[in-house]
């Protein structure tokens, strides 16, 4: 199992190399823009570099929106995303289900997706896989609920985009982790990476604010999410507070 962190984007390979981490994520700049990434500084280095790399979109990236001010930029910003990832080697690009405002259709919302999708494939596909990301909060939200997840998988799932499980986010949606790899794996047909979270908060709370799996705030048992992560079978990613994030790898690799 590799297993790795959410890391500054300065110096990825540095950042694995103190924790002890068989991969890396970040960001290709600031999360909070639309502005196009510029092409990393160490590219090069970590495309040849025997760690993986995954790459998470901005947090306004929203391409379930019925906004077009939103909506159109996502799909741009997006593309920008994934092509700076196929530079720095990446083996995916994790990107947030998404959401409509209340009062309008969630279907428009999905049906949304399906059309990035479309409109991509008559262009060959994405460079770097796609990997849509539950999520923690929002009535409207694409990923939230298993019912809607569901529904969304059944508009894309013919385009073979990947799924990102993040434990925090499930947890704060009411999924019980008890047989959680079992019930998306029987609505998506895979899970190709885990966002190995814990939370600060309680169960079926709606709120995403992570802790890290061993020795710090959190409310979940570390044995339930190790066992999250041997179930799954995929790649660990540990988006978790960085000063505990190399005791939180430590303990994985010791139950892989």
């Amino acid at each position: 199992m590799l297993i790795g962190a959410h890391v500054r984007d300065d110096d990825p390979l540095a950042a694995a190399r103190e924790r002890g981490a068989d991969a890396v994520q970040f960001f290709l700049c600031d999360p909070q823009t639309w502005k196009a990434p510029p092409r990393h500084a160490l590219a090069d280095e970590l495309a040849a570099a025997d760690v993986d790399v995954y790459i998470h979109s901005p947090y306004l990236v929203n391409v379930a929106s019925l906004n077009n001010r939103i909506r159109i930029p996502s799909r741009k910003t997006l593309a920008q995303h994934i092509s700076g990832a196929a530079e720095v080697g990446a083996k995916g690009v994790v990107v947030h289900g998404g959401h409509v405002r209340q009062g309008e259709d969630p279907e428009a919302g999905i049906a949304n997706w399906r059309k990035l999708f479309e409109r991509q494939a008559e262009q060959g596909g994405f460079a770097v896989p796609l990997l849509i990301e539950n999520t923690a909060s929002g009535d409207n939200a694409m990923a939230r609920s298993l019912d809607m997840l569901a529904r969304l998988w059944d508009a894309v799932g013919e385009f073979g985009p990947g799924f990102c499980l993040d434990t925090c986010h499930a947890f704060a949606a009411g999924w019980e982790l008890d047989g959680v790899v079992d019930r998306v794996r029987a609505i998506t047909g895979r899970i190709d990476l885990v966002h190995l979270n814990n939370s600060r908060d309680p169960f079926g709370s709606a709120r995403d604010r992570h802790a890290n799996v061993v020795g710090g705030d959190g409310t979940i048992a570390a044995e339930a999410l190790a066992e999250v992560a041997a179930a799954a079978g995929a790649p660990v990613i540990v988006e978790t507070p960085a000063e505990g994030q190399a005791k939180d790898i430590e303990f994985l690799r010791g139950r892989a």
